[in-house]
């Protein structure tokens, strides 16, 4: 069920209707929007009785939800949520503005597939600030079909992404498989990447929905729209309102890229749900040449951003290097989609001065 307020409801008003709701044994979630704020109801066995809310003052509607998955629909928040990182001030003392995913600008997330050593994260985390990228990824704790694949460098990994945060003024996401490594990446990361084989963890998407740290859900490799978003309301009905999908790929007979990029379920996504959707075109395709035509591809589709791996010397890499892009390739890419997203109607990032960025680094 849905409570919307009316618009000119009160903050006393709303938290009423949250203390009936929680009197009666249920979950509420308030969920402010642009012009009125709504709130969802889980916890409940049935249908409740509408009457229990419509007296109340600055109730305007009460709606039954009739989606499987309600904190994500759009019935419940037709605002598009917008995930904001603060500003930075960096050891150095440079102040990096905020950062978003979801809205105007289009988010960009670029970084090695597992961070290998301190001079390899640097050499590519300079690239990706200079790039005008935000976000880097890197993963600590690195899932691997082989258990004789190089698993991460775990916390000693996380400490050198923590570093990058302060030198290069790039926002962190990385891996949390389990909960132990979910506490420590929450210690030192800025948000908590859901891999694709943990989309259907409930045990892990619960904890997650209990950090006070970001989400950033990848789509499992045989999941359906419906998965995907149940996913999502998983972490959601936890409290923690702040998630951004991934499509990265998902299983079929196609033998020409790892797996398939399935670029319609942006739209299916932003026509169901309020949640940003970026793309991950590096896992999708597994092979260096096709990544920069489906990023491309991804933006034009409507996608909230794109996250891609770059390496600085990919023939030497201990995890996925065929799929990760050159740093000139990134230049290349982000000029790319400079220019859809003037098309589209969204912004970009510029590039960083080489300076500005060396001057970070350095002080």
């Amino acid at each position: 069920m849905l409570i919307v307020m009316q618009a000119h409801a009160t903050e006393e008003q709303v938290a009423a209707v949250c203390s009936k709701i929680e009197a009666l044994g249920f979950r509420a979630h308030s969920m402010p929007g642009a012009g009125r704020t709504a709130i969802g109801i889980t916890g409940n066995p049935g249908a409740l009785d509408t009457g229990l809310f419509d007296e109340m003052k600055g109730v305007g509607e009460v709606v039954r939800v009739t989606k499987p998955f309600k904190l994500v629909s759009l019935e419940v928040k037709p605002d598009p949520t917008i995930i904001r990182f603060a500003a930075l001030k960096t050891d150095s003392g440079s102040n990096i503005p905020e950062a978003t995913i979801g809205g105007n600008e289009l988010a960009v997330i670029a970084g090695p597939c597992s961070i290998e050593s301190r001079d390899q994260a640097f050499a590519v985390a300079e690239r990706v600030a200079r790039s005008g990228a935000k976000f880097f990824r890197g993963g600590a704790y690195k899932p691997r079909t082989s258990p004789y694949s190089f698993q991460g460098l775990a916390e000693e990994g996380l400490k050198i992404l923590a570093e990058i945060r302060q030198r290069f003024g790039l926002r962190i996401v990385t891996e949390a498989v389990d909960d132990d490594s979910l506490a420590l990446v929450e210690k030192y990361a800025d948000m908590i990447q859901v891999g694709a084989r943990n989309m259907q963890n409930f045990a892990l998407l619960k904890r997650v929905g209990r950090s006070r740290l970001p989400v950033f859900l990848k789509r499992g490799m045989a999941a359906s729209l419906e998965d995907f978003l149940l996913a999502a309301e998983y972490v959601m009905s936890e409290g923690n309102y702040n998630v951004a999908l991934c499509e990265r790929g998902i299983r079929t007979f196609s033998d020409h890229a790892r797996n398939t990029l399935d670029l319609s379920v942006v739209p299916a996504v932003h026509r169901l749900s309020h949640l940003p959707i970026l793309v991950d075109p590096s896992h999708a395709t597994g092979q260096r040449f096709q990544i920069q035509p489906m990023a491309r591809a991804a933006i034009a589709a409507g996608a909230d951003g794109i996250m891609v791996e770059c390496h600085h010397a990919p023939e030497k890499a201990l995890s996925d290097g065929q799929q990760a892009l050159m740093p000139d390739q990134l230049d290349h890419l982000m000029d790319d989609i400079r220019r859809i997203a003037t098309v589209v109607e969204r912004t970009v990032a510029a590039p960083r001065a080489v300076t500005e960025v060396a001057n970070v680094a350095t002080r």
